[in-house]
């Protein structure tokens, strides 16, 4: 991992090259997805089957119901447990989110509202074929579950035809009814667009590869996505004298074992904490099935941050907007009032990134790549639409009308003055 001194005169220049570097790293992989999504626009169905045949070598995109169950008989009781244990508080947490719809009313009898209405149709993006994530899709079906959302569809890419059990299952708890087995920009362009065998949705969502997410902003517009960025995955923590080296080595190594690009920051006022981590490191990583793929992310994208100076720490976390955020001190009270930018930060020794990836109930689709400065994860609000309705009275319109014709003449715009005078004539 790369070691820096925050307290080098040069240091902001030489972070903020290597944060752009990662970043044109992470937009570099988008060449090809315009031709893919192109390619689904124009053939629909039979490009979408090439598309899956090449990359994740399928040709049965929908599975059947008998294919479904029979997977779903297959899993283990206790992962379908922990599946169930997850989605009991995610629930919970996300039903706290729910919004209350305004009702205003004014001394001139016009009457204000706005509503919150689910979005109809939402596509989930759950990742697979060579790896499974069901907790992915708790965290974005059960928001859109609570929000009201009518017609839930899931894309997951499977491998040689089959998917994952355990995202079948935490698909079947969250009532998923309808499943296609595809992944890639090819997915994000049948649901965008609609296909013979897929019906087109209002909003996709879910975390990608580079060439997903490069997907999904190609398509904004004809179709509604996050307000964010979400993915390559991304971890910041902040240590003391008093945090135990070998946990956030372990911290660390997962998230690198994410992504090739994925990014693990560690700062630390005392040096001789961060070559022990740095050592800790090396040891845990042989034991870990995904090691060389956290190495070689550790190792393109790790930091090892020194500086002495608590306000160059904050300076630092706010320029890099990190997903997870993790301080690992035992002082953490003392840094939040100056954090503005993180997607979800850990408070404490055994606050640790990972319980929140699963169970604790908080979301873990989360803002990346600095997208956390104007961004916020995952919630309820993602699935609803709001509307605003307007009562005027006609001693509001009278009372009030004057002084927009003013404006409106003021803006040129004496079509909109017009519409206002001839309501108030008398």
């Amino acid at each position: 991992m790369k070691v820096l001194n925050g307290d080098w005169k040069n240091f902001d220049q030489f972070f903020d090259q290597l944060l752009k570097k990662r970043k044109k790293k992470i937009q570099s992989n988008s060449s090809s997805v315009t031709h893919i999504i192109n390619d689904v626009k124009k053939n629909g169905d039979r490009a979408l089957i090439k598309y899956e045949k090449r990359f994740n070598q399928n040709s049965n995109l929908i599975p059947t119901k008998q294919q479904i169950s029979k997977a779903i008989a297959s899993l283990d009781q206790k992962v379908k447990s922990a599946i169930d244990i997850a989605y009991n508080r995610i629930h919970k947490f996300h039903s706290l989110q729910k919004f209350k719809n305004i009702y205003y009313k004014d001394k001139l009898n016009n009457k204000l509202e706005y509503k919150y209405l689910p979005i109809e149709s939402v596509a989930i993006y759950v990742p697979g074929s060579t790896v499974s994530y069901p907790s992915t899709v708790l965290m974005n079906a059960i928001p859109a579950v609570v929000a009201g959302v009518k017609r839930l569809v899931m894309i997951n890419p499977g491998l040689e035809g089959k998917q994952n059990p355990a995202v079948l299952y935490a698909a079947r708890k969250c009532k998923i009814k309808e499943i296609y087995s595809i992944g890639g920009p090819s997915a994000i362009a049948a649901l965008a667009y609609g296909t013979k065998k897929i019906k087109k949705v209002d909003k996709i969502v879910g975390p990608g590869n580079a060439f997903v997410a490069a997907a999904k902003k190609e398509v904004f517009g004809d179709v509604g996505i996050e307000g964010m960025t979400a993915g390559p995955s991304e971890i910041t923590i902040v240590c003391d004298k008093f945090s135990n080296p070998e946990w956030i080595a372990s911290d660390l190594i997962g998230q690198a074992e994410h992504d090739l690009l994925a990014q693990c920051i560690l700062i630390s006022k005392d040096k001789k904490f961060l070559k022990k981590v740095s050592l800790k490191i090396s040891e845990q990583l042989e034991k870990i099935p995904r090691n060389s793929i956290a190495k070689k992310s550790l190792i393109n994208n790790g930091i090892l941050i020194y500086t002495s100076s608590k306000k160059k720490i904050l300076n630092i976390i706010n320029k890099i907007a990190p997903e997870h955020l993790e301080l690992n001190v035992k002082n953490f009270k003392s840094y939040l009032p100056k954090i503005n930018n993180a997607g979800s930060i850990c408070l404490g020794k055994y606050a640790v990134m990972a319980m929140t990836d699963y169970n604790i109930g908080s979301n873990h689709v989360l803002p990346t790549n600095g997208s956390a400065k104007y961004s916020s994860g995952i919630s309820v609000n993602e699935f609803y639409k709001r509307i605003s309705y307007i009562n005027l009275s006609k001693k509001g319109i009278e009372s009030l009308g004057p002084s927009v014709i003013t404006l409106a003449n003021y803006e040129g715009l004496v079509g909109h003055a017009n519409s206002i005078k001839i309501r108030i004539r008398r």
